[in-house]
């Protein structure tokens, strides 16, 4: 492996009119497929935590993806999880691969729940962070409604968003925020386009459409899944990590302590130790 999260180069892959960009390094001496990574709302390539996929790269390919609209891909933003899911199958599948695990951390969450749901011969494996399902529980915390819109998204508005409130909690997002500045070419911010898409997105997809069996559809995702969130989390609330392993058969959940929206980042070595299990076994 000579490229790294700081060096691997931005490419682009054509799909339907719209340019991809994507950054894919790692080890090609596995035989486990690469490990597609989509990000959370308004997120980019440079959003990942560099001491995280770097740790990932170790044992397999990493492909970081921005969908349609998103920072430096073009297009029209999308305005639904699945037609998102869609895009990123079709992006897969352009780039030549017939099988893929998939990593999705909250609004990525949503879209690899869908595109393995949608797409079920193209995943083998499934991680989901800081996320929830169809019909989930929506109540986030009233500040989040003003602090991830903002245009400007500024260190402490991660801090709150992603992080515990320990002052160990506090020191680790410090530590991830300089991380996650490391590259020199950083990929452009979304657009306020981006954010009002994927808003709408949001909207339509965590409300309840059944009262009956909201969760039905999980139960046929037999993958092996992934599951991870803090002790509480202010955007997509915890009690959703229960509802998913508690309805896709072959679920496995883990809760960090003094943790938020973002555990993994708050605990990154701890985050590789259980993830990199998972992946081999």
């Amino acid at each position: 492996m000579t490229d790294t999260h700081l060096t691997a180069p931005t490419r682009f892959v054509e799909v339907d009119g719209a340019r991809f960009a994507y950054r894919r390094w790692g080890s090609t001496a596995t035989a486990q497929p690469p490990l597609l990574m989509l990000q959370h709302f308004r997120g980019g390539m440079d959003h990942w935590d560099p001491l995280m996929t770097d740790g990932l790269a170790e044992g397999r390919e990493v492909i970081l993806f921005n969908g349609r609209g998103v920072a430096s891909s073009t297009g029209t933003p999308r305005t639904r999880i699945e037609d998102m899911a869609d895009d990123a199958a079709a992006a897969v599948r352009a780039l030549g691969l017939e099988k893929i695990d998939v990593l999705g951390f909250s609004l990525g969450g949503f879209q690899a729940l869908d595109l393995t749901w949608r797409h079920p011969t193209l995943v083998r494996k499934l991680m989901l962070l800081g996320t929830g399902p169809r019909g989930g529980d929506p109540e986030m915390e009233p500040q989040v409604l003003t602090t991830a819109p903002r245009p400007v998204p500024v260190f402490e508005d991660f801090e709150y968003l992603f992080f515990g409130r320990s002052e160990k909690a506090r020191e680790a997002a410090r530590a991830f925020w300089e991380r996650r500045h490391a590259r020199a070419d950083q990929d452009p911010p979304s657009s306020q386009a981006v954010a009002a898409a994927q808003i709408e997105a949001n909207m339509h997809y965590l409300p309840r459409v059944s009262e009956d069996d909201p969760f039905a559809y999980l139960r046929t995702i037999h993958q092996p899944t992934f599951i991870l969130n803090g002790v509480h989390d202010v955007m997509v609330p915890t009690v959703n990590s229960f509802y998913m392993a508690r309805n896709l058969p072959n679920a496995q959940l883990f809760i960090y302590p003094d943790a938020g929206h973002g555990a993994q980042f708050q605990y990154p070595q701890r985050f590789l130790h259980h993830a990199l299990h998972f992946l081999a076994e």
